[in-house]
């Protein structure tokens, strides 16, 4: 099975610039055309989690300090969480709070996109 996340943007250069060059996720194709503008990029190995609105609170205290994430929110695993968390702020990402460490080990930083969405790069180690 392959799992696709399409995200409807309200400004795609700006979308590609953040996902594809700062976030670092290969384009595999161009499908633009006269009907509008696409991409695809390959995100790596997926999984789905499915959170209860308890859990998504208990996640979003632990990892931002509040209740900010909405029904979507896309989770990276990086190798090196502060190089790219401070590379994707640069990139136009603001930070929803300092990483931490959280109870289910390795740490977390919470990001929310140029485009609105919620972000969180992970390292397991």
């Amino acid at each position: 099975m392959n799992v696709r996340v399409v995200l409807t943007v309200p400004d795609f250069d700006e979308a590609v610039a953040f996902y594809r060059d700062a976030v670092g996720l290969e384009q595999l194709a161009d499908w633009s055309g006269d009907d509008g503008r696409v991409i695809l990029l390959d995100a790596g190995h997926a999984t789905l989690e499915l959170f209860d609105e308890q859990q998504a609170a208990s996640v979003d205290r632990i990892e931002a300090g509040s209740r900010v994430s909405g029904t979507v929110r896309l989770a990276l695993e990086v190798d090196d969480l502060d190089v790219t968390a401070q590379r994707l702020l640069a990139a136009g990402a603001k930070a929803e709070a300092e990483p931490v460490v959280p109870p289910w080990g390795g740490r977390n930083a919470r990001l929310r996109t140029p485009d609105g969405m919620q972000l969180t790069l992970f390292n397991e180690t």
